[in-house]
């Protein structure tokens, strides 16, 4: 198959879409429902010109272009990562036989699923996303959200693509699917909980991407591993791009610290809402609200149907060929801590294949945990005595073994009445939310940016941080 990508199609692509036909018009059907979904729920801000990169290969080196690009002409062109021949399953009862080229009958079905659920979420942050152009803090700022969402867009693509050509008219119908369900909405509300909470300020932005997006990263890891080819070699190439959401995230938090240890420092206080900046507390709520809600991406922390898609080499486990065991956990067990009617915690082992999403989830803290390492060191250098911390994973879920109970981040189990009485200085309140998006001005003119965030320390693809990122209509 050629990598070099064809952007003279009407679908650009770098899978001969057009040596079939059948797959090429099924796909042109579907463009048009795209653009009309991208000019309805894609960014609201119009521009003349975003400076975006676009992929052109690929490869390992060499694999961007950045230019200014009119978002509603940005080319999607990659579908697939380049196949390896000698790829075999690398766990559970396949272990060891040639990967997939096409989806076997008996795991039809669950592929379909697998599919249809990760590319749900790939429109439904564009979906929330939709408002933020509009108080960006900065050009800089706005187009790192421009190119967050168009490669979401080409994310929702490369799904598309792989329902279309593998799952005949079951893929083309839950291909349709994906621009029908809506993030928030009352009727069709998209598949998993933390996509339809609303992002409807910068610091949630970043909040997003870095925990939410950090969980995509973790899912797109577990699906590369796939014994069905074509998935492996998608979720290949989108976690090149993942990569760039999480920057984002995380170097965005690090100007939210940074700005609001600055005025701290200046006016020797730390209530500086009065002076523009964000407090810390309330950033701590924040950072307590959105990674709970991304611990509920991973599921339950038993769970037979990812067993299952483990035993038949649907879904693997994060960076699997490092693991040091059989890779088909037949005889392993692991330790999961549950909470007690009484308030108390009690550990049960189980059979580790039952605790894969847990697995996983444990992969997800340790890396979270290292922004939670930047951001205390921001405020180590600055002198200020406060410290982030990650909440008990108890804490705030809706998902899995601790949703009925409530569990305080210090991880202490307590009555409904204790839970509500200090819920308000451990999630954002009503009054965070207004504060925080009052401060939501926009700054559009070159080289500057909004008072409550400190500027990047360099710009993009070596530009500074005062190059006109964006061309404003």
């Amino acid at each position: 198959m050629p990598t070099k990508i064809d952007y003279d199609a009407k679908i650009p692509n770098n899978v001969d879409l057009s040596g079939d036909r059948r797959l090429q018009r099924a796909l042109e059907g579907w463009q048009p429902k795209f653009l009309d979904w991208w000019g309805e729920m894609g960014p609201t801000l119009r521009t003349r010109g975003v400076y975006l990169r676009t992929a052109i290969s690929v490869g390992r080196d060499g694999w961007a272009h950045f230019d200014h690009v009119n978002v509603p002409d940005y080319r999607w062109g990659i579908f697939l990562a380049e196949r390896d021949p000698g790829r075999v399953i690398g766990f559970g009862e396949h272990q060891g036989e040639p990967a997939w080229q096409q989806v076997p009958g008996e795991y039809r079905a669950d592929l379909q699923r697998l599919i249809v659920i990760q590319g749900d979420t790939e429109p439904a942050s564009v979906e929330q996303q939709k408002l933020l152009g509009l108080t960006a803090p900065s050009l800089y700022d706005l187009r790192n959200l421009f190119q967050v969402n168009v490669e979401e867009g080409r994310h929702l693509w490369a799904m598309v693509y792989l329902l279309h050509a593998y799952f005949g008219r079951e893929g083309r119908d839950e291909a349709e699917s994906l621009l029908l369900r809506n993030s928030g909405s009352p009727d069709a509300p998209r598949i998993l909980g933390a996509f339809n909470e609303e992002t409807a300020d910068w610091l949630a932005f970043y909040m997003f991407t870095y925990f939410t997006d950090r969980d995509g990263k973790y899912q797109l890891g577990t699906l590369k591993e796939s014994g069905f080819d074509p998935l492996s070699r998608t979720c290949e190439f989108m976690l090149k791009e993942e990569a760039h959401h999480m920057f984002v995230g995380t170097t965005g938090v690090d100007r939210v610290v940074t700005r609001s240890a600055e005025l701290i420092r200046e006016h020797d206080t730390f209530d500086i809402a009065g002076h523009g900046g964000i407090p810390l507390d309330l950033i701590q709520r924040y950072l307590n609200f959105h990674y709970t809600v991304s611990l509920d991406l991973f599921g339950g922390e038993t769970s037979t149907n990812a067993a299952n898609y483990y035993t038949a080499g649907l879904k693997g486990r994060w960076q699997e060929s490092r693991r040091k065991d059989d890779h088909k956990l037949t005889d392993d067990a692991g330790s999961l801590s549950r909470p007690r009617a009484d308030g108390t915690w009690e550990t049960e082992e189980l059979p580790a294949i039952l605790l894969l999403n847990l697995d996983l989830r444990e992969e997800y803290r340790a890396d979270c945990q290292t922004g939670v390492n930047r951001w205390n060191k921001i405020l180590d250098e600055a002198g200020i005595d406060f410290r982030f911390v990650l909440p008990h994973p108890g804490f705030n879920r809706e998902v899995g073994i601790n949703s009925g109970h409530h569990v305080t981040p210090d991880g202490t189990v307590v009555d409904e009445r204790t839970w509500s009485a200090g819920k308000r200085k451990w999630l954002p309140t009503p009054e965070d939310l207004s504060f925080v998006r009052s401060l939501m001005h926009p700054v559009y003119e070159r080289g500057k940016i909004a008072s409550w965030v400190a500027p990047p320390r360099q710009g993009i693809n070596g530009k500074p941080f005062d190059y006109e990122y964006v061309y404003l209509s």
